[in-house]
């Protein structure tokens, strides 16, 4: 019976960690920069994870910075990407999305930024060490669901991607199809005239 609570316990937590989870849209414009900000405490633990929508050819600039402004991460033309660190000191962390490599064209990007657990103190920490399973058991289940979502909702940007590109690819098939049959019915037409023109008889009077 406890076992059978302890499962439901479990789900009912990390299901409200999976529903809490999301990702978000940016449009950025062409030649422009979006930044978000957080503010965390020292030693949480921080996941970004991205990928670009649409736009181009889905690539997009990223730097993420420290509270003391220095850079901890920066990627160019990347489509997607997941980066994982813990926060150095306090305070605000910045990361941007450029799109100032485009003079014309706009992208979207879609991103999430998981913040971990706050670090808890010394005290804290030994008397947590002496608890039972079932909260690192919780949390372990709700990042591992997190994770699958956020992968869901990757692999559906992708599919809608892939699928944009194929219809695209296939209208060009079929108005390249229907130019050949116009150019052949033209070459017939000019060699059925020129063929008569050839074999037409002339009368000298």
């Amino acid at each position: 019976m406890i076992e059978i609570l302890k499962t439901v316990l479990i789900f009912v937590v990390a299901t409200i960690f999976f529903e809490s989870a999301h990702c978000l849209f940016v449009n950025i414009d062409a030649n422009a920069e979006e930044c978000f900000f957080d503010k965390v405490t020292s030693g949480t633990k921080m996941s970004l994870m991205f990928e670009v929508a649409e736009g181009g050819f889905l690539d997009i600039d990223i730097k993420i910075y420290g509270p003391d402004g220095k850079v901890l991460h920066q990627g160019e033309r990347e489509s997607n990407g997941k980066y994982t660190f813990a926060a150095h000191m306090d305070g605000m962390y910045k990361y941007c999305f450029s799109n100032k490599m485009s003079t014309m064209t706009p992208k979207t990007v879609m991103f999430s930024m998981d913040l971990g657990d706050k670090p808890k103190g010394g005290e804290n920490m030994e008397s947590d060490a002496h608890q039972n399973k079932l909260a690192e058991m919780i949390n372990e289940l709700s990042t591992a669901l997190t994770g699958v979502k956020h992968e869901q909702e990757y692999m559906e940007v992708r599919e809608r991607i892939h699928r944009s590109i194929n219809d695209n690819t296939n209208s060009r098939v079929v108005l390249w199809s229907f130019f050949e049959a116009l150019v052949l019915v033209a070459m017939t037409l000019g060699q059925v005239y020129y063929l008569k023109r050839f074999f037409e008889v002339r009368r000298v009077v």
